[in-house]
């Protein structure tokens, strides 16, 4: 049976993603960085590696809060954004969401309806203000995210890159550490802030340490029975998470196209 291990980050491993996004800057030509700042750890990582890459004056913060938006965050952001001399802006993305709401004509909107919109409004604004200043919307996924499909699909799975798409949400963590990120932030429990109350580990039925390990496992092709072994998780539990894994397989890829060459 394989180790199964995480990759420990160091400081080289940091310096890897910021000549990353210094690379992808430099390819295509913008004049700056746009990230959606939501008072979480992965915005907040993602938003110090841009401006550790090309600069604090290069890098635009924007906070989109709903009605479910925990008071908390309007303070974190900002003091997050002064901290690190980035631009700021708040842009209130309720009247977005009641609009679609009411649109859609939608009865009894569950709460992943109406947290599928507002991560569809957020998009549609960073992509905006992106377009206005010719910069590149830097989207703030992980790998553990990723594979679990645990984002929105054109929401805020949508963006011109993502430095830590092969960073699984624990080494986020190690990367926080290691560049500077507050420790209150750090230690903040992990929530897409879709809804009131929602927490990503509630969510999913297990812990992030847990969950990392489990899909650590997975890419060392690992049996279910190893790996809940190894983790300590009931085996039916890795299983239901493979389940997962494969059926978003369709968020990771590009929209599927017909295999056939018309014009060759």
């Amino acid at each position: 049976m394989a180790e199964n291990k995480l990759h420990e980050i160091d400081a080289k491993d940091v310096e890897k993603l910021t000549d990353f996004i210094i690379g992808a800057v430099e390819r295509t030509g913008c004049k700056g960085l746009v990230v959606g700042l939501s008072g979480g750890i992965d915005s907040a990582v993602v938003t110090k590696l841009c401006v550790d890459a090309i600069g604090a004056d290069r890098v635009l913060n924007i906070f989109m809060p709903t009605s479910v938006t925990a008071l908390d965050d309007y303070k974190g952001t900002r003091d997050l954004s002064k901290l690190w001399g980035t631009t700021y802006k708040m842009v209130d993305i309720q009247p977005a969401v009641d609009a679609f709401t009411a649109a859609l004509f939608s009865k009894d909107i569950a709460p992943l309806e109406r947290g599928n919109i507002s991560a569809r409004c957020r998009m549609i604004v960073l992509f905006n203000n992106a377009k206005k200043r010719n910069y590149m919307v830097v989207g703030t996924s992980n790998r553990s995210e990723l594979m679990m499909g645990y984002f929105t699909k054109f929401g805020d799975g949508a963006s011109d890159m993502v430095p830590m798409a092969d960073l699984y949400k624990t080494q986020v963590w190690e990367v926080a550490k290691i560049i500077g990120v507050p420790q209150e932030y750090i230690d903040k429990v992990p929530t897409a802030g879709l809804w009131e109350g929602q927490t990503d580990e509630s969510e999913m039925g297990v812990t992030y340490r847990d969950l990392d390990h489990v899909l650590n496992g997975f890419a060392l092709s690992m049996t279910d029975g190893e790996i809940a072994k190894d983790v300590g998780i009931p085996e039916a539990k890795v299983a239901e998470l493979r389940k997962q894994v494969a059926a978003m397989e369709h968020k990771r890829t590009p929209a599927y196209v017909p295999d056939v060459k018309f014009n060759v």
